[in-house]
């Protein structure tokens, strides 16, 4: 080996797991000696802890009163509470990973060394995520709880946690790639907070407000009452020109929303018994049916109380939440491409006032 191979910076391609180890380890001690990070892993089980015991008594309460099981609501609850609240907190956990580090000149003695820039973002992404899991893991006995409620499959708490924990790896990748490219960590935690609410509000947004464009005038067959005298409750095939709603062209905005995907990946109850008591299971069928756009022939006898002949529903059984949580994957991880290109040495040009050292 010659003094020149020695000295040359390491390559983007190089990558060990020592190398990454290192970093996610030097990253992690830094937010263990910090105690606003152990407060707020307590203040977080607090709030979770408080809110699922508040809704495990109100639901005990109107079950008394005769409700049925309220097990798959209380779930719900705990689900979307874990999923929210992580959403809010990991954008902070990476998005000042690495203009945090430039900013106190720590940065620079870490790309001079054997590491590689993939390794330093990796150890990082690998650090934030661990952190944003440590929450997850706080949540976990709450979310037990719910599922010792009863109605709810067991494989529905192993989805859940499986997917929540990659959505908040996903978020870690954006804010990565945010604190790569911005040059002050405020603004690259406001950048990664605003990405995370337009995969959760804007996209239903963008859902309601594209609906009249996919709705046309159309020629459909309808399976309904005649009514070809009085008293006659039978039903027949006609065909009349009605507005239809084309769901099938815009569902996806629906489809990568992240409670959304949780809904459809929990399979917490059949699709075709979903009741308003297990929101995780409504949520999947109201999208399911917008995913497979309008029924043909559309059935209007359930008004008579006549059964449906031959007409089929518009449901699809097809899962989807593989697509939209592949969807915000692809978004971390280029984020995390864009980490590893900003952290190759020698930069050419850096932002305006950035700290090399």
């Amino acid at each position: 080996m010659t003094l020149d191979t020695l000295d040359a910076p390491p390559t983007t391609r190089r990558f060990t797991w020592h190398g990454v180890r290192t970093v996610a380890v030097l990253e992690l001690r830094q937010r263990v000696r910090s105690t606003r990070w152990i407060v707020a892993l307590v203040v977080w089980f607090v709030v979770v802890g408080g809110i699922t015991l508040l809704a495990s008594g109100a639901l005990t309460a109107i079950a008394d009163q005769g409700a049925s099981s309220n097990g798959p609501l209380l779930f719900a609850v705990v689900s979307f509470l874990v999923l929210g609240l992580g959403l809010l907190v990991t954008p902070t956990l990476a998005s000042t990973a690495i203009n945090g580090d430039r900013s106190a000149g720590t940065l620079a003695t870490l790309q001079v060394t054997l590491l590689s820039p993939s390794e330093i973002a990796t150890g990082k992404l690998l650090a934030a995520w661990l952190a944003a899991c440590a929450f997850l893991v706080a949540s976990l006995p709450f979310l037990v709880l719910a599922l010792a409620m009863g109605g709810t499959p067991v494989m529905s708490l192993v989805r859940v946690v499986l997917i929540i924990a990659v959505l908040l790896a996903a978020v870690c990748g954006i804010g990565l790639g945010y604190s790569a490219l911005g040059a002050r960590a405020a603004g690259s935690t406001v950048l990664t907070f605003l990405t995370v609410a337009g995969l959760t509000l804007l996209t239903p947004i963008l859902f309601a407000t594209t609906y009249p464009s996919i709705s046309h005038e159309e020629s459909v067959t309808v399976y309904t009452n005649a009514q070809s005298s009085p008293g006659d409750d039978s039903c027949t095939y006609v065909t009349q020109t009605r507005s239809v709603d084309h769901t099938e062209r815009t569902w996806w905005l629906l489809g990568i929303n992240p409670f959304v995907i949780l809904a459809d990946g929990a399979e917490a109850a059949p699709t075709r018994t979903a009741e308003i008591r297990d929101p995780l299971s409504a949520i999947r069928q109201g999208v399911r049916t917008l995913r497979a756009g309008p029924a043909s022939p559309i059935d209007e006898c359930w008004l008579v109380g006549q059964p449906p002949a031959d007409v089929q529903d518009n449901i699809s059984t097809t899962p989807f939440w593989y697509w939209g949580l592949g969807a915000n994957v692809l978004l971390g991880a280029a984020g995390f491409t864009i980490a590893v290109r900003r952290l190759r040495i020698p930069q050419r040009k850096l932002p305006r006032g950035t700290r090399v050292a």
